[in-house]
């Protein structure tokens, strides 16, 4: 069974926030739209924006949870890109869980909230469609750009180290029936109810004969808490995003059974979603916020910019971790915890290689699929248009052209294959599903 978050976790606070007057909000735009103008004749490269048009606000409030992959919007900022595209007034804001993304995502930067977030892929069509809402209330989103690809992993307890658990989980399942007949429970964390993580670890489970709904009990837990949650026995298993995993082993309290990599090589991530209404007004600022996104991610992927990309992330006011347990999954080197250790794996975070950040539409297919398939959206559900309705590579493609970067030539990159042999084709969606031995549909 799936439990959700704790009231407090998921509480969606309506309480109004304080708003500015009209005349002093006029007066601050009017005063940013001057100071926007004068710095843009001298900081943004020619051509930018046509007809010398800047961005019709200088800000936007952004919001990020502490994970590696929330580096672009991080260094966007600390690395003056932002600014270099007129966006300066941006903030990054830390958020507590994926599901306060959620509620400021719902509250918007008007009201005290957001107006966008580095975010779990999934997640901008789960609250488009109202289904994590209050009331399951709509709240129309886009997603603008792909943040990275790979790096995630799925971490187990200590106890389970003889079991030879790995990227082959089939270990688990006799060791997690001993442990329900004694009258314990078996307790595998995510971060969000249909988010990336726990598409990962259904995935993972289901392909070794565990039912993640009915073998299981699966739980949700912040990122930041992973590490201290399976410090004191809560969990069994967990999929979490860096440095989460890498501090889990460096403190030797679990090991990583695999990467996420290695379920799906090249696998999309994180997003960068931005409240739809706030894109509609902002069309120049959105591709800005954009352009700079994509500098940002070029610069991550240098591998001469990774140990300073540890340090900025390191600190206290982003993750306030020590950059050892960033840095060396940042490069792909990934000690499991279990006696494996492995060197320029390939595994590293892609930040803009390999298209890792163009939004491809058959990526938001398969996330689709996947909610499908374990009851989060209906069957019938129209995944084309859904996605067409939410994805916005077009802005990308606008925005890489300010940033001078190259686009792929499709929005889809084809069929899929899996650790297990499962091919995901966006062409025929249904074939995928039907291949699937567990799965909450017929």
């Amino acid at each position: 069974m799936t439990k959700h978050a704790t009231p407090a976790e998921n509480a969606i606070d309506a309480t109004p926030a304080p708003r500015v007057d009209a005349s002093r909000r006029d007066f601050l735009r009017a005063t940013g739209a001057a100071a926007l103008s004068s710095a843009l004749s001298g900081a943004l490269p020619s051509g930018v924006f046509a007809q010398g048009a800047g961005p019709e606000t200088a800000k936007a409030t952004l919001g990020y949870i502490a994970l590696t992959d929330a580096a672009p919007l991080i260094i966007a900022k600390e690395k003056g890109f932002f600014d270099k595209y007129g966006m300066t007034g941006m903030e990054i804001s830390k958020q507590a869980s994926w599901a306060a993304t959620r509620d400021n995502l719902v509250l918007g930067g008007e009201k005290n909230g957001i107006d966008g977030a580095h975010i779990l892929t999934p997640m901008p069509y789960l609250i488009s469609a109202g289904k994590v809402t209050q009331n399951n209330v709509p709240t129309p989103m886009y997603i603008l750009a792909r943040l990275n690809l790979d790096s995630q992993a799925i971490s187990v307890a200590q106890e389970y180290k003889d079991t030879g658990v790995a990227l082959d989980a089939s270990g688990l399942k006799a060791a997690f029936e001993k442990k329900k007949a004694a009258g314990k429970e078996v307790k595998v964390a995510m971060t969000f109810p249909g988010g990336t993580h726990d598409c990962w670890i259904r995935y993972w489970l289901a392909a070794a004969g565990v039912d993640p709904d009915k073998d299981v009990s699966t739980i949700v837990v912040p990122p930041p808490q992973m590490v201290a949650n399976m410090k004191v026995g809560n969990m069994d298993a967990f999929c979490v995003g860096e440095p989460w995993n890498e501090q889990l082993v460096n403190q030797g309290i679990g090991f990583t059974a695999c990467v996420t990599g290695e379920v799906w090589k090249k696998h999309p991530e994180k997003a960068l979603g931005m409240r739809a209404d706030w894109v509609d007004k902002n069309p120049r600022a959105a591709q800005a916020i954009l352009a700079a996104t994509i500098e940002a991610q070029i610069w991550c992927d240098k591998t001469e910019n990774k140990e300073e990309m540890a340090n900025i992330l390191g600190r206290r006011q982003w993750f306030n971790v020590p950059p050892v347990d960033v840095l060396g999954r940042l490069k792909g080197d990934i000690n499991y915890g279990n006696g494996r250790v492995a060197k320029a794996t390939g595994q590293e975070m892609k930040f803009f290689k390999d298209d890792a950040s163009y939004p491809f539409k058959s990526h938001d297919a398969w996330f689709l699929v996947e909610n499908i398939r374990w009851g989060k959206f209906e069957p019938t559900t129209d995944v084309k248009a859904l996605v067409d309705k939410v994805n916005r590579e077009d802005i990308w493609r606008a925005a890489a052209k300010l940033a001078g970067a190259s686009a792929p030539a499709s929005s889809s990159r084809g069929k899929e294959t899996f650790f297990d042999g499962k091919v995901f084709d966006p062409d025929d969606p249904s074939a995928y599903l039907a291949s699937l031995a567990i799965k909450r549909i017929a």
